[in-house]
């Protein structure tokens, strides 16, 4: 005879699984149907699980529970549209690449961007990011020049610090000119282990 907790526990599964069909039935008709203009989910990793957050332009915010995901959220809310729905099979994509990365079999990631959240001086230094190759690091006066205001290191650390799509944009690639790993918006442990990950760092 099945025991009361048992079949507890599997009625909880299975209502478990019903509402999270259901989820997907409604993201999928809100987005049919144009309501949805911020599709967001979490995916693990190792530094820790992950906000992802994309608009029909392309993935918007990645976040660090650090960060404070439900505080993300409203933000995305706020700046962009309060029709925001967690609608997982949007960033199939992203997590893909992120799991990838994370094992090791990318070192770039291959994903339409949507970076209005990043404006004027701060976003010319977001596309530069890019720039500085896997494995490698450059400094803060590097990327100031590199953006076009040789003497705006401050305002590239800035930059960096709201990084609205930290690991896929990686900022986290940018040190100080002495060589210590500098602030990041995941923390300088988060930070460490990206570049060792990438083998710029042991």
């Amino acid at each position: 005879m099945t025991s009361p907790t048992t079949l507890l526990s599997a009625l909880s599964a299975v209502d478990d699984d019903v509402i999270e069909r259901l989820h997907e039935r409604l993201a999928s008709a809100a987005g049919d149907a144009g309501l949805l203009d911020v599709a967001y989910r979490t995916v693990d990793s190792p530094v820790g699980p992950l906000l992802l957050a994309a608009t029909d332009a392309g993935l918007v915010r990645v976040a660090y529970a650090r960060e404070d995901h439900e505080r993300v959220l409203a933000d995305l809310a706020a700046r962009i549209s309060p029709r925001v729905l967690r609608a997982p099979a949007r960033l199939d994509a992203a997590a893909r690449e992120l799991d990838d990365y994370f094992a090791g079999r990318r070192r770039a990631f291959d994903l339409p961007l949507d970076l209005r959240l990043a404006r004027g001086f701060r976003r010319s230094v977001l596309t530069h990011l890019p720039e500085i190759d896997y494995g490698s690091t450059a400094s803060y006066a590097t990327l100031a020049a590199a953006a076009g205001s040789p003497r705006a290191v401050r305002a590239v650390g800035t930059a960096c610090a709201t990084n609205p799509l930290p690991v896929v944009v990686p900022c986290h690639r940018v040190v100080r000119s002495d060589g210590a790993l500098g602030q990041y918006i995941g923390g300088t442990e988060a930070k460490h282990a990206l570049l060792v990950l990438e083998g710029a760092r042991s």
